[in-house]
């Protein structure tokens, strides 16, 4: 049988989604599953990772697999000059699955191509992060009841994340989205993903403020401005502070209003948002424990 991957959010189906998310709740009623007994991962994270990272190491903890890999490229072969082909190769002799995140864009999909065993993307430069989608839509999913007719506001860095790029190609799959961007010029939302929606008759508005219209947001998706992703420290100081949510800015919102954010934050969440009920971002984070469970259990079929 071919193996299955999953480098971007489209290499998945709606009826995938749907039962990932069918999974992902097996999951959170009864984590600790020895579906992995026998089984290696390798976790390759060429890039800082605390969440995702931990969050796919407890997931095959909890299935009973081991794990091997490093969480810093340095103190791999790469340092000697090893090239990515090398390294997948080689580590796709050793694990039964790879999971790999990397600094540059298409590289998820080369080692994809390379190794004989499956891929997950734990994100690939500014491109595509499925993973973080997928439990992004469960915590829709689980806070909302659906995942149809939702009024989305994605906040921040709209250019350089890869967290709202797959989010938005996931959530136009379903019954009438509402996209609504909020980005300063310098970092809005990339031509070719406002095409996509476009294509699809689907609609959305891009703002530079958000506080008149917050009223109709069904999910605030904050991000962080990240400095990783900026060659000039001069344009990151004029941007990084553009948006800070706080607690006195939802008083007049939907009663169902639910604020993610894929973390780590800086200062766009002040921490008098934590204590709001709408406030979801630390249980989203939880949720991608259940998620990564749930994905990697329908891509080695063990469920």
């Amino acid at each position: 049988m071919k193996k299955k991957d999953l480098i971007s959010i489209n290499d998945f189906t709606k009826e995938e989604y749907m039962r990932i998310m069918e999974l992902a709740g097996e999951f959170e009623e009864n984590p600790n599953q020895d579906l992995l007994q026998g089984k290696v991962v390798a976790s390759l994270f060429f890039e800082p990772s605390t969440r995702t990272r931990l969050s796919f190491e407890t997931a095959i903890s909890r299935l009973g697999g081991k794990i091997i890999g490093f969480t810093d490229s340095s103190s791999s072969s790469v340092k000697k000059g090893e090239t990515l082909h090398d390294t997948i190769k080689m580590v796709s002799n050793y694990a039964d699955m790879i999971v790999m995140r990397h600094p540059l864009e298409g590289s998820a999909r080369y080692a994809a191509e390379v190794s004989d065993v499956p891929v997950i993307n734990a994100g690939d430069g500014a491109n595509q992060h499925p993973t973080q989608t997928l439990l992004d839509m469960y915590s829709i999913l689980k806070t909302q009841d659906t995942l149809d007719n939702m009024n989305i506001f994605m906040v921040g860095d709209l250019k350089y994340g890869r967290t709202v790029h797959s989010l938005l190609m996931a959530m136009s799959q379903f019954e009438n989205p509402i996209f609504n961007f909020i980005a300063p010029e310098e970092l809005q939302m990339p031509d070719e993903y406002k095409l996509y929606l476009k294509n699809l008759g689907i609609r959305y508005f891009e703002h530079k403020e958000f506080t008149d219209i917050i009223s109709e947001a069904d999910i605030i998706y904050m991000t962080r401005v990240q400095k990783e992703r900026f060659s000039d420290p001069i344009e990151y100081e004029k941007v990084k502070n553009v948006y800070i949510l706080k607690n006195d800015m939802l008083e007049n919102t939907k009663p169902n209003l639910k604020i993610l954010h894929p973390l780590p934050r800086v200062n766009e969440i002040h921490t008098d948002v934590d204590e709001n009920t709408k406030a979801y971002y630390f249980t989203q984070a939880l949720n991608g424990v259940f998620t990564r469970e749930a994905i990697i259990s329908h891509i080695m079929n063990l469920k």
